[in-house]
């Protein structure tokens, strides 16, 4: 991809659960997503089921960013992304807001 086909900013929306099973075509998608733009903005929201493997991806994204002088923002979390990421306590790590949903927070 040339640099003029690049683009300041993307959103990514992730629709498929992030699991072993889907890991290898996510990984794939979230790289060069990252290579077309300076900063990707991760939706998560729709991702019903996260585990080790899917993680495991949005460490590799945060820190592929950061290795390529890029910024990737998690603006989306959903319920299972934000257990998950709270159950290795990465939050802070992450440095992404994580907002919950007024409804969720009955």
């Amino acid at each position: 991809m040339t640099d003029k086909a690049r683009t300041s900013s993307q959103r990514l929306a992730i629709v498929e659960d992030m699991t072993i099973y889907n890991a290898a075509a996510q990984k794939n998608s979230l790289i060069e997503a990252l290579g077309a733009c300076d900063e990707l903005e991760l939706d998560l929201s729709a991702v019903a089921e996260i585990d080790t493997a899917g993680f495991q991806l949005l460490v590799l994204l945060k820190r592929e960013a950061l290795r390529r002088g890029k910024q990737a923002r998690i603006v989306a979390h959903s319920a299972a992304v934000r257990e998950l990421v709270d159950f290795y306590n990465m939050a802070a790590e992450f440095g992404d807001p994580m907002l919950i949903p007024a409804q969720e927070a009955r």
